[in-house]
């Protein structure tokens, strides 16, 4: 990725914070790197070089300043607009893929050869696969170090470590400590309690309208698998190696996130997707301008900066709230909802609640379980649906695309190939094809123009409402229709 030194150089001067997981900021003299918005004394231009990733930084032998953590910055925003090969990696090798399957796993679901998949990544980012997992798994380490009293050997390999001298190594080479070192410099000053939880900051970019996002979150949320209180949103989690539980409170400047988890291999895949989920890695700004310019969205804008779209943490549950809200109220889908998941087989109690209370319903224990998985929605008995045939029949039909592999619902799918994959199935229309592109792969340019609230909020704004009117009208918010959509319904 080319990178324009003049206007990279302008942002590190004027420390701008919207700036930061864009680009870093490597100082030769010192011989780290840091964000864009690092409070230190700007370098001199002699002595900076700018790199597209941290991976590519520690790559040219940098270490990770101490003042600014470059390494904790929000992602950069061009993933959510860009759906090629690289922006499709780079969102799989956030949800861990590469510490579950390797490199040959992540060219695999890519469709490329590993050679050229590294080719590609090292030409965009600066670095190949096993550097930017690399340089994941040291901030995973970090977190773990500052946040846990775990042993050095499990934070080596929770955090994907094939071994705790190779955990040692890259630690000393990225931060410049050892890794007793950094656990020393951070004092008692640890937060977390109990075993498997975590807790830290979700940064973002401002502003950030909390509010919009929990009020969509609230709305809709499913008993036993998600609440929203007292300004924190609390829900269950499927994970590759097991179950979790996370609490996200929306703060100034970043999420406050408290973790539960069974495996804490977990916990950069679910780190990843709640960034997902909150839409945590977008630029408000720029989106916030392309809306504003025109004038029916304007006075919207002002008056709530910082929008986002909510996304999820599980394809195949937006997939299946999609089938089930077809024409229906949110509140009835709720219930319809509702009693599919009472259904589910509940044999066991997950490990992230053994500590609690038994005999007492699963809700008022606390605890609460990640949305049913394909298989499971695969074995309940027709009675758990509560809906016509037609209905449960796309319901079970998307769940046999997802268990043999046809339909992928996962962040770095192709998310055009997911589309025409959707609308191949049964009872899958336009509408809920788009409405997963926009909510599930995270396509940043859908507009719902046949929805009925979309049209009922762009005729409060005077804008036109039929669908083919709204589509033409909408060509000025390219790239952001996905925004306005969110916007429209909340006018509605």
């Amino acid at each position: 990725m080319e990178l324009d030194f003049e206007r990279c150089y302008r942002a590190v001067d004027s420390r701008d914070q919207r700036f930061d997981g864009w680009f870093y900021t490597g100082v030769t003299s010192t011989g780290i790197y840091c964000r864009p918005s690092c409070p230190a004394i700007t370098p001199k231009r002699k002595n900076v070089r700018f790199f597209p990733s941290a991976a590519a930084a520690q790559g040219a032998g940098l270490r990770a300043c101490r003042r600014c953590r470059p390494d904790a910055a929000p992602g950069s925003p061009q993933w959510d607009v860009r759906a090629d090969v690289v922006g499709r990696a780079m969102r799989l090798i956030a949800d861990g893929v590469i510490d579950r399957d390797g490199v040959p796993g992540l060219a695999s679901r890519l469709g490329y050869t590993e050679r050229h998949l590294h080719r590609m990544l090292s030409a965009e980012m600066g670095a190949g696969p096993l550097a930017l997992a690399r340089a994941q798994r040291a901030q995973t380490a970090r977190i773990l170090i500052e946040t846990t009293d775990l042993g050095m050997a499990e934070i080596a390999f929770a955090a994907g470590f094939g071994s705790v001298r190779q955990f040692n190594d890259t630690l000393r080479e990225v931060y410049a400590s050892a890794p007793s070192d950094l656990r020393t410099a951070r004092g008692r000053q640890r937060t977390a309690v109990g075993a498997g939880t975590i807790t830290l900051r979700l940064a973002y970019r401002p502003p950030l309208h909390a509010r919009a996002l929990l009020d969509f979150l609230a709305v809709r949320a499913l008993p036993g698998v998600e609440e929203v209180r007292d300004g924190t949103y609390h829900r269950g989690l499927r994970l590759p190696h097991g179950t979790g539980q996370v609490a996200l409170t929306p703060a100034d400047g970043h999420v406050a996130a408290t973790l539960r988890l069974t495996d804490l291999r977990d916990l950069a895949p679910a780190v990843a997707r709640c960034r997902r989920l909150l839409d945590l890695d977008a630029d408000p700004v720029a989106i916030d301008a392309t809306l504003a310019a025109d004038p029916a969205l304007a006075p919207a804008v002002a008056a709530e900066p910082g929008i986002r779209v909510p996304r999820s943490v599980d394809g195949f549950e937006v997939a299946v709230r999609a089938i089930i809200n077809q024409q229906v109220s949110i509140t009835s889908a709720r219930t319809t909802l509702t009693r599919l998941l009472s259904h589910r087989v509940d044999h066991e109690v997950d490990e992230v609640d053994k500590d609690q209370t038994p005999g007492q319903p699963h809700d008022q224990r606390g605890g609460l379980r990640g949305f049913l998985g394909a298989e499971e929605l695969l074995s309940l008995p027709d009675s758990a649906f509560g809906m016509p045939v037609g209905r449960r029949e796309s319901l079970r039909g998307l769940a046999r695309a997802v268990v043999d592999g046809s339909v992928d619902l996962a962040p770095g799918v192709d998310r055009g190939e997911a589309v025409r994959g959707l609308l191949a199935l049964p009872g899958i229309g336009p509408w809920t094809a788009n409405y997963l592109a926009m909510r599930a792969f995270g396509d940043p340019d859908i507009l719902l123009s046949s929805d009925l609230a979309v049209r009922r909020g762009a005729a409060a704004l005077g804008l036109p409402d039929t669908p083919t009117t709204l589509d033409r009208h909408a060509q000025r918010w390219r790239p952001w229709r996905s925004y306005a959509t969110i916007r429209l319904w909340r006018t509605a």
